[in-house]
């Protein structure tokens, strides 16, 4: 369809679940397709889905400008039109990470555990699909490539419902996929896009127990609460991505200025963006000094504490609520501490659990930090900003999880298996 001329009728709650119960059918019925595809069938559908989009680029760019006319009409943040965006570096981005993902072992029948009992049993934990994953997202298309390229690869269907703003993106980045997975001989119901923007869709899929089997939210806050709130399902996600760098007494001052600039003004909307700096009071006052103005210079806003207002006038005074902020925007908080013990503190009380990083020479200090700190990803001299599936070398990501059961940190191929026992015996009998 061209223009802005797909479904956006309202829908009655009994006409989305009646969608959603057509569209989980199908991907189930691909599931034994997906568990017998073998890891070369499964990278023939990626590699043909990256070729695809080179070949579509233009047409993909066009749908993404339908997007961004009517996404600036709308009155969209300048966090959401960023995410939003498509250009040839970016949809290069999107073919080169389905090449990644072709490019990683298989995970699904991977023995993760053996072990033989002396009854002769012999135990293996063998990796094996989730099932089928609902994956629902806000603005960025590239999510509806990597979502659709992790499930494949891992043996799950996909159900993905990207956000209303991208569907004309989305469509076309769906397309390819869907090319890819005729062209390996898989159905293509493996991967399937919700085709409304009607939100009642996104009340059924949480509410599809029995037919779904994970929901992965990744979006703002708004939309990760309500999964969270409504889903009857089990959920894989984070809610905030409330990010820190702490400056500890003995980092070196260029590192820490090159760290914290890139780690919260490379890219403002991503959740890996850190929201909060916490510089050590032992490291000298010029150097704080130094790396708050930067951040000005920058075009960065800084919100600090009393300590930090004496640097530089242009500094505001921070509020209660700035610390424990996703502001997603070229802003930051910033305060001084009283060494390691109060910095993770600090992050233990105002962190999301998401992503923090030290920046110090001292060895030891950095271990104690990352010891401590309990978050999903920590991290030693290097920018907040690393928090993404392809830096980690998944190929991609589905999401960052912050929960602490399953899945933690970047979601990518192995994150998306569970596991089954599968015990071999020679005639054994348990012992009344």
């Amino acid at each position: 369809m061209a223009g802005n001329d797909l479904p956006t009728v309202s829908m009655a709650a009994s006409a989305a679940t009646a969608l959603v119960a057509e569209m989980g059918a199908a991907a189930r019925a691909a599931l034994p397709a997906l568990a017998a595809a073998s890891m070369a069938q499964k990278n023939v559908a990626l590699l043909a889905a990256a070729a695809a989009m080179r070949a579509g680029a233009a047409e993909i760019l066009a749908a993404n400008e339908r997007d961004l006319v009517a996404a600036h009409a709308a009155g969209l943040s300048p966090a959401m039109l960023d995410r939003l965006a498509l250009d040839a570096k970016r949809l290069e981005g999107i073919a080169q990470g389905l090449e990644q993902v072709a490019a990683l072992p298989d995970p699904v029948g991977a023995i993760i555990g053996e072990w033989t009992r002396p009854n002769g049993l012999h135990f293996q934990r063998v990796r094996v699909p989730l099932g089928v994953i609902a994956i629902i997202y806000e603005s960025r298309p590239n999510v509806t490539v990597d979502a659709g390229a992790l499930c494949l690869k891992s043996g799950n269907a996909a159900i993905l419902r990207g956000g209303s703003e991208s569907l004309n993106s989305s469509t076309a980045l769906h397309a390819c996929l869907v090319q890819g997975l005729a062209a390996a001989g898989l159905p293509v119901a493996a991967v399937q896009l919700v085709p409304t923007r009607d939100r009642a869709v996104v009340g059924a899929l949480l509410a599809a127990r029995g037919v779904i089997d994970v929901v992965v939210p990744r979006g703002g806050k708004g939309l990760v609460a309500r999964v969270q709130q409504e889903a009857r399902v089990p959920v894989i996600g984070h809610l905030d991505g409330i990010c820190h760098v702490y400056v500890h007494a003995a980092a070196e001052p260029a590192m820490a200025r090159e760290v914290v600039l890139n780690a919260k003004l490379r890219r403002t909307g991503v959740c890996g963006s850190a929201e909060t700096l916490l510089m050590d009071a032992a490291w000298p006052a010029a150097q704080r000094t130094a790396l708050l103005q930067a951040l000005l210079d920058a075009g960065c806003e800084v919100r600090g504490d009393a300590i930090c207002q004496q640097a530089d006038a242009r500094i505001v005074a921070a509020k209660p609520e700035d610390f424990g902020y996703e502001f997603l925007a070229p802003v930051m908080a910033a305060r001084v501490v009283e060494g390691l013990e109060e910095a993770v503190r600090h992050i233990r009380e105002k962190g999301s659990g998401h992503t923090e990083s030290i920046i110090t020479a001292d060895a030891a200090a950095a271990e104690r930090f990352l010891a401590l700190v309990d978050s999903a990803i920590v991290l030693h001299n290097a920018s907040t900003q690393f928090a993404d599936g392809g830096e980690f070398g998944f190929g991609a990501e589905i999401g960052i999880s912050t929960d602490r059961f399953h899945a933690r940190g970047p979601v990518g191929v192995e994150q998306l298996t569970s596991y089954k026992y599968v015990v071999r015996g020679s005639g054994q009998t348990r012992p009344v």
